[in-house]
């Protein structure tokens, strides 16, 4: 009996007396590191020599301690008096104070452990979220930067909090300067804080019912940022991912209050425009354009061995923007958007357009003129990097209206509303090869993305009412026919005169298309490509090469890429019939196409690099699958309307002035063969008279081949012609 009576006392006191010396123990603990600044003489002592750290981490096992020995939910004594006595608050502006040296560490790391250990939620606590504030508020000065491991780990426990519970949000990015004694509406200070419970306006557990504007003081997001930003790959990289958790919260108030009562969008874009402009004005655009698509997360490796000078600059900047696609990406709808709207503001307005509307001065002797032609180069490189770069469907949409404006209504000639699309289709002609070049790159980047505003505005809605065609006959007139003119683009295959030259077994003398191409007769459509160049003029069968095949497997890949970025817009599968089709006024194919048309047409007085890069575009362009991109640019039988060109047409006027040019050039085929194998490294180049032309026509051989081969694989198109 006496012995189970002692045992029932034993229990009693196991019970009863741990929570007495747990609290005994904690203030204690809590006195020797107050008392510290009462008895230290020595300023100079760093915090980890003292007992600081230790008399912390009692401290905190004593809470975690106390807490398993709980019901849960159930606040201890120890956890009560850490609340009550404002610990955390004081501990705050000891941390300010940086005294003793190294103190700010300690705070931080007390902090991260309390938060990360201490199951019980402290976050709604007044006493609790207002020095959490106090804490972020000084990442803000320069102080901190020896503590950025510390406090990647503090802001790296919040945000696993907030994202358990995105309510939480609202109480760690609460509108209000907590340092400079600023006071905005007051958060609820909880179940301990009874006087400030009772505050009006401030139930306990409801954060403010609106979100308040955008606030630069230092909090959270700032301090997310300013240590994304950090030259310590693994800090930033921390940082950078609890951003990204932090941007998907899919509570739509977390969202809210992340995207309109935060800093973060301005912040984020403004440090891509400081990226963009630490990039050297002297960087080589072909530099620019030699970057490949960088990673935000192996941002060490993105600079290299720093082959030229910038690229570690612009590394920098390609990771940045890497890094806000994924974060547009992953982020709730509403940040995204966010993200995207001060992207557009502060880089694609505010540094880009400027860059791009600059002009080069037109008289090659313009003393300025090197200067600007580079300063514009160097523009359209970073402009083709961004394109190439960018994913996210919110930055994509923005960028896109950014530079082909938002009208998708037939074109007239002459007519710019939107200024900047037309400088950039405009330069795509210009004088200068380098820059016509460069343009026509941006172009083809442009026609990669999954964005159906593109082919829209460079195409498609000047096809829409299918106006290239010749309708009805027309009614004879009383004054007879009218007088062909000579200059007319639209002549007929079998009018053109220079057509059927050197083509006696080709069929195309017979003035009709083959029966049945109105359906799409394939092999008639690869026929008419494949036998558009003269066989004196062919050099690709004298060559040890891939063959068609070659052609087509790249056509294949063209097509399918082309395909899966079509397939959510919607194309009809057949073109529109055409007495559903209402021409206002005479067919004008746009601005962009009569760029590349005109270029086209010159194919053979051009620099080699540019003519593949126009024929590049075409193919891209003839890739996709909307039926009248496809009539247009691949139906060699198309009975245009009188003034109109297609692709075809083009092409065939440019072999009639090659079959009178070659007639002009001794031993032309000799020659062309020779210039063939120079391209193809087999012999080494030399100077020789005709160059481009023969440059030229080589091209000339290989678009018809891809065209046949687009067609080919493509197939015929669907419905009625």
């Amino acid at each position: 009996m006496l012995s189970r009576l002692g045992a029932l006392l034993q229990q009693a006191v196991e019970t009863r007396e741990p929570s007495v010396d747990l609290l005994e123990a904690f203030t204690e603990h809590w006195k020797g590191i107050t008392g510290y600044y009462l008895e230290a003489t020595d300023e100079s002592i760093p915090a980890r020599q003292t007992d600081i750290p230790w008399r912390l981490k009692q401290m905190l096992d004593i809470l975690v301690h106390e807490e398993k020995q709980r019901p849960p939910g159930d606040a201890g004594p120890c956890l009560e008096y850490l609340l009550q006595h404002k610990v955390l608050e004081t501990l705050g502006t000891l941390g300010k104070a940086e005294y003793p040296p190294g103190m700010r560490q300690q705070v931080l790391l007390f902090f991260s452990r309390v938060l990360g250990q201490v199951q019980h939620p402290l976050l709604h606590y007044l006493n609790v979220h207002r020095p959490v504030q106090k804490l972020l508020q000084l990442g803000g000065d320069r102080l901190g930067s020896g503590a950025e491991k510390e406090e990647v780990q503090f802001v790296a426990v919040l945000c696993a909090k907030i994202k358990q519970d995105p309510t939480l949000l609202a109480y760690v990015l609460e509108s209000k300067s907590v340092l400079n004694g600023r006071r905005a509406q007051e958060l609820p200070a909880g179940p301990v804080d009874e006087d400030e419970e009772h505050r009006p306006g401030t139930a306990a557990g409801s954060p403010p019912a609106e979100p308040s504007p955008p606030r630069r003081d230092s909090n959270l997001v700032t301090s997310l940022v300013g240590l994304c930003k950090s030259k310590k790959s693994r800090v930033a990289l921390k940082a950078r991912e609890n951003l990204l958790s932090l941007a998907g919260l899919t509570q739509e108030s977390a969202a809210a209050c992340l995207a309109r009562s935060s800093a973060l969008c301005q912040l984020l874009a403004e440090h891509l425009c400081e990226l963009c402009r630490a990039v050297p004005a002297g960087t080589h655009p072909a530099d620019v354009l030699a970057m490949e698509r960088t990673s935000w997360r192996s941002r060490g490796d993105a600079a290299g061995d720093g082959v030229f000078p910038g690229k570690e600059s612009l590394a920098d900047f390609f990771c940045w923007l890497d890094y806000l696609d994924e974060l547009a990406m992953g982020a709730h709808l509403v940040v995204a958007d966010a993200i995207a709207e001060a992207v557009e503001e502060k880089f694609f307005q505010g540094v880009l357009r400027p860059q791009l509307l600059q002009m080069t001065p037109p008289a090659a002797s313009h003393p300025l003129r090197g200067r600007s032609e580079l300063a514009v180069l160097t523009a359209t490189a970073m402009l083709t990097g961004t394109v190439r770069q960018i994913r996210a469907p919110a930055l994509l949409h923005r960028l896109v209206l950014f530079l082909l404006g938002p009208d998708r209504h037939p074109e007239t000639p002459g007519d710019t509303p939107h200024p900047l699309r037309a400088q950039l289709i405009d330069r795509c002609n210009h004088l200068s090869d380098e820059i016509s070049l460069a343009s026509l790159r941006l172009f083809e980047e442009l026609l990669q993305k999954p964005h159906e505003h593109v082919a829209r505005s460079l195409a498609l809605r000047n096809l829409e009412a299918r106006g290239y065609l010749q309708r009805s006959p027309p009614v004879p007139d009383e004054r007879g026919p009218p007088e062909p003119d000579p200059d007319e683009d639209g002549l007929d295959l079998e009018e053109d005169p220079y057509f059927t030259d050197g083509f006696p077994d080709a069929g195309f003398g017979t003035g009709k298309p083959p029966p049945g191409l109105g359906k799409g007769q394939v092999s008639e459509v690869v026929s008419s490509f494949l036998c558009l160049v003269p066989e004196e003029a062919k050099t690709s069968s004298c060559m040890e090469e891939g063959g068609y095949d070659t052609y087509v497997h790249d056509a294949l890949g063209m097509v399918q890429a082309c395909r899966a970025s079509a397939a959510p817009w919607g194309w009809p599968p057949a073109p529109r019939p055409l007495d559903a089709c209402h021409l206002e006024g005479t067919f004008y194919e746009g601005h962009f196409l009569r760029v590349l048309f005109d270029r086209m047409a010159r194919i053979l007085d051009q620099p080699y690099s540019l003519n593949l890069q126009v024929t590049s575009v075409l193919s891209r362009l003839a890739a996709f699958p909307h039926p009248h991109l496809h009539e247009y640019l691949l139906d060699p039988y198309l009975n245009l309307a009188p003034g109109c060109r297609s692709l075809f047409s083009v092409l065939v006027r440019v072999i009639g002035d090659l079959m009178q040019r070659l007639q002009r050039v001794p031993h032309f085929r000799a020659k062309l063969l020779l210039v063939r194998r120079q391209l193809l490294g087999l012999v080494p180049g030399e100077r020789m008279d005709h160059t481009m032309l023969f440059k030229g026509v080589v091209v000339l051989e290989e678009f018809c081949k891809e065209l046949a081969a687009i067609a080919l694989v493509k197939g015929p198109p669907e419905g009625p012609p």
